[in-house]
């Protein structure tokens, strides 16, 4: 079954940029390439718990499995050893990448308190946006009661735009609710 996002994207954004960009081919039109969630855990290398649940928590939020990432190097000051688990990452492709983009945008930012639009500046030259979330108890799918504590979570998206006014087109189109200037 085809996510509601991406029938949308295919029958109404693609029109819409082609003439708004002024592109001939439908395949000049920039798409979403991948989502990547990250959590950075610094207290997961004493306490094997919270990286656990901080596993469980991004594969309900994102319906994939995530993977542990690990330090590439011992630093002493801040008692880190090589190869010691410091942070789960989810790359979304596909069917999961608009399911988890359409609840993204429809469910987890309007329940952000005092939430004014995402900023305008956090686009990399690329055409790509990144957002960090300060918790994770914006998504529905997280129950209160089982949460040991709140962590945060950075979300970056990349598109195939060559611009960032080409990847701001595309999000917009999306529906992503950006600041107005």
């Amino acid at each position: 079954m085809a996510e509601r996002l991406k029938t949308r994207y295919e029958q109404t954004i693609v029109p819409q940029l082609m003439t708004d960009l002024n592109y001939k081919n439908p395949y000049q039109v920039p798409r979403l390439s991948k989502i990547i969630i990250n959590r950075g855990l610094g207290k997961a290398s004493q306490n094997s718990k919270i990286l656990d649940t901080s596993l469980a928590e991004l594969a309900v939020i994102s319906g994939q499995k995530g993977v542990i990432t690990r330090s590439k190097a011992a630093i002493a000051a801040f008692k880190l050893r090589a190869h010691t688990p410091i942070g789960v990452a989810i790359i979304l492709r596909s069917h999961r990448m608009y399911a988890f983009f359409d609840r993204l945008i429809n469910l987890a930012l309007p329940r952000i308190r005092d939430f004014h639009g995402l900023s305008l500046k956090s686009f990399d030259g690329h055409g790509n946006y990144s957002l960090g979330l300060n918790e994770q108890l914006m998504f529905p799918e997280i129950d209160y009661d089982r949460i040991d504590q709140i962590v945060g979570m950075d979300i970056a998206i990349v598109t195939t735009a060559k611009s960032n006014d080409q990847g701001l087109a595309l999000l917009k189109a999306f529906g992503m609710p950006f600041q107005s200037k």
